[in-house]
């Protein structure tokens, strides 16, 4: 079954340029990375886009070459992450509604091709990390070992999303390294939020599939929480805003910080107070707004730096 012939509800956002414009080969290699849904991208950078504004002030004029070659980093990674997720799923993603679909499942690309695809985008990667110091590149090397395991994670646990926050928010330690070639407990704050936060954004994600999740038997937090969705979800977005908070004084930031870490705990109790847990298109538009609480915490960091 094709992408464009999936029944029910999908993801797969048509009108999105990768879909349109790239040669019809290269499509499915585009979609395996989820180049068509860039929310992905925004959620594994910004968090090291918080550390590199920490570590960067007060010398600003080194901060947008930082975050474009980060951006890059994440696009790469990203892309070579949710290839991997998918060669690891793919049996499973043939028995849910939303990803039968993907190219794996549905027979566009051949196991072989995709592990080579892994491998040209990992080269990307490794090619951005000798651009980093020995310890970034050493903090960052850590990571991977999260990356492989998270796809086996939903067979095994309850709290797969967990996993998914220690690798996803890593770059908060990395960005930091990258600039300064140290860590700082604010960085270890900030990644500690993010892990929070991440437990936020991607239940309300995995509640898209619940339903075939519970006929095939896969765990995420979204079934675990499944009874008091809100009672949970506002518990992690209180954790993050708790550590972000930390991360302020352990900072020296300015009262602008917090004036910010205002309106995220708002767009919280927006995302918290409207979800609809079985509305999947709603879980998906939530799950999406999270890339504003991401750019708001970087406003966060510049602005504490400010005043």
């Amino acid at each position: 079954m094709s992408a464009d012939r999936t029944t029910g509800f999908t993801d797969i956002d048509r009108r999105h340029w990768s879909l349109r414009y790239l040669p019809q080969w290269a499509r499915p290699y585009g979609r395996l990375s989820r180049w068509d849904r860039p929310i992905g991208i925004w959620l594994l950078m910004l968090p090291c886009w918080w550390s590199l504004a920490l570590g960067a002030a007060p010398d600003w004029g080194r901060l947008g070459g930082w975050m474009a070659l980060f951006a890059l980093g994440a696009l790469a990674m990203r892309g070579a992450g949710c290839t991997w997720n998918d060669i690891v799923d793919r049996k499973i993603d043939a028995q849910v509604e939303r990803t039968r679909g993907r190219p794996l499942p549905s027979g566009e690309v051949k196991l072989r091709n995709a592990l080579i695809w892994v491998a040209l985008q990992s080269l990307v990667g490794a090619a951005i990390l000798f651009k980093l110091n020995k310890f970034a590149g050493g903090v960052a090397l850590l990571s991977l070992l999260l990356v492989a395991l998270y796809p086996t994670m939903k067979r095994i646990t309850s709290w797969p999303q967990l996993v998914l926050g220690l690798a996803f928010n890593w770059g908060a330690l990395v960005g930091y390294a990258a600039i300064t070639g140290t860590l700082s407990w604010a960085t270890v704050a900030l990644y500690a939020g993010g892990v929070a936060w991440t437990m936020v954004y991607d239940t309300i994600y995995a509640m898209q599939d619940q339903r075939d999740d519970a006929v095939i038997d896969v765990r995420s937090t979204a079934r675990r929480f499944a009874a008091a969705p809100r009672r949970w979800l506002s518990l992690f977005a209180v954790l993050a805003l708790a550590a972000w908070a930390l991360a302020g004084p352990l900072a020296n930031l300015g009262p602008y910080y917090f004036a910010v870490l205002l309106a995220i705990a708002l767009h919280f109790a927006w995302q918290i107070a409207f979800l609809k847990p079985n509305d999947q298109a709603d879980c998906l538009a939530k799950f999406k707004a999270n890339a504003q609480v991401g750019i708001l915490l970087t406003a966060a960091v510049i602005a504490g730096h400010l005043g």
